[in-house]
Formats: structure tokens, sequence, C-alpha cells
């Protein structure tokens, strides 16, 4: 199968001297993301899909006819990258580097001119490195430059991260992001206990399935004006840390 997407926009590659965005191919990355990712199905304890069974499986999300699931190349409003870890030897995933996870443009809209980064996941071994920083830092760079300085030409860019997860939260705020609200009962994870999601915290609503759990979401945003009055300094200077 080819590696098609059907994007709204036209999107190329990102990159700076440690790490590279190009398009999530499929049939090149994911062997080695569910190789990496299985052994920490945590990876997706915040997130509404759950952790897949298998490569295959997860190689199926992109394939599928369903225009409502964020990784499938039908969903016009969606564009998943592989972030590569320049920093690393080449690999058979990519010759200037290793795979070393994903992330992607969600709920993209042409005519409000706006998207969502979503569906973040850094790979284990490269946590708690250069790496989620940079991958997002060049996410925003490619949405909110403008066309002649090879960005998209965005005007806002959202951010939604769960109440639970604050780490998500911070990553966003450092790179400029500010935060304008929390949207309680924002997701149900059905049969959330079952599937290794994390909640609220809170009771339940009453009358629903005693093993589904329900996110909390805090929301941020950045928008084009912000970018140009500082955020786009803030982030080149997150990334260089």
């Amino acid at each position: 199968m080819a590696s098609v997407s059907v994007f709204h926009f036209h999107v190329g590659e990102a990159s700076n001297e440690r790490v590279k965005l190009i398009p999530f191919n499929p049939e090149q990355h994911c062997e080695t993301f569910f190789r990496l990712s299985s052994p920490h199905p945590d990876i997706y304890a915040h997130m509404p899909m759950p952790s897949p069974a298998s490569a295959a499986e997860f190689k199926s999300l992109f394939y599928s006819n369903s225009t409502s699931h964020i990784l499938s190349f039908s969903n016009l409003e969606s564009f998943a990258f592989a972030i590569i870890d320049k920093t690393r030897p080449p690999s058979a995933e990519d010759p200037e580097g290793e795979l070393a996870g994903t992330v992607s443009f969600i709920r993209t809209s042409p005519i409000n001119l706006c998207t969502e980064i979503g569906f973040i996941v850094i790979l284990p071994p490269y946590q708690r490195t250069h790496m989620a920083t940079n991958a997002v830092g060049l996410a925003l760079q490619l949405a909110l430059e403008t066309t002649e300085k090879g960005g998209l030409g965005l005007r806002r860019v959202h951010w939604m991260a769960s109440t639970m997860n604050p780490a998500s939260a911070r990553l966003a705020r450092r790179l400029g992001f500010e935060q304008i609200g929390i949207i309680p009962w924002h997701m149900r994870f059905v049969k959330g206990k079952m599937n290794g999601k994390v909640g609220n915290g809170r009771q339940p609503p009453p009358g629903g399935d005693p093993e589904d759990l329900w996110r909390d979401t805090v929301s941020l945003t950045l928008a084009w004006d912000q970018w140009e009055t500082g955020a786009r300094e803030r982030a080149a200077k997150a990334m260089e840390r």
C-alpha cells in the first residue's frame, strides 16, 4: 500500500540540526513504532484510542476508511508526522537518524485556517531529551509561518491536554501556548478501567458503566499575532536548550 494522505494542505518536511519531521509512512515506521511502544501501554493512558495489540493493527488505522479517526488517511483534517532524532545514527527507518515518535495535525480547518497539535508520542528511549520540545516547535513553525517562509500560514494552533497529564500542558506553555480554560467531562473512555486509561479522579456521572472513565481537558491556544509578537522567539529559545 502507498503512504498517501489526503490532508487539506500540502505538507513537506520540517527540520533543524537535531530533529526532523517527515510524513509518517505506515509501511516504513509502524513496525519500529510498535516494537518500542508496546511494552509501555501507559503511553496511551490519556488518549481516547486504545493501545494497539499489534503492528498490523496500528498500521490498519492509517488505511481505515473512517473519516473520523485521527490517523486515517481518509481524514482530511489530520496529518501524521514521524519524528526523526538526527543526533542518532542512520537507521532502517531514516538515513538521517532514528524514529523517535510521532506528532500530528488534527481537526484542521482550511476555512478557519487553524489546526490542533495532537497524538504526540515520544517513544520511551527518547523521552526526557530534546525530542518533544523540538518536534512540537517544528510543527508550530510549519503551521504558523507564512507560505512564503515554507509554512502553512495558519492563524491559530490549538492544544488539548488531560488535566491528569500536567507535563503535556507544561510543554505547550513552554512553547508559547496560553491556557484558555478547562473542559469538564470532555471525553468518555469506554471501558477505560479495563484499557488502562486515566480518568479525571472524580465520581463519574450516575447511570453509566462503572468501567467507564471520563477525562477533563485543559484547552490551550496559540494564535498568529502571538507568534509574530514574541512566541516565535520563545519557541526557538526553548528548542535551543
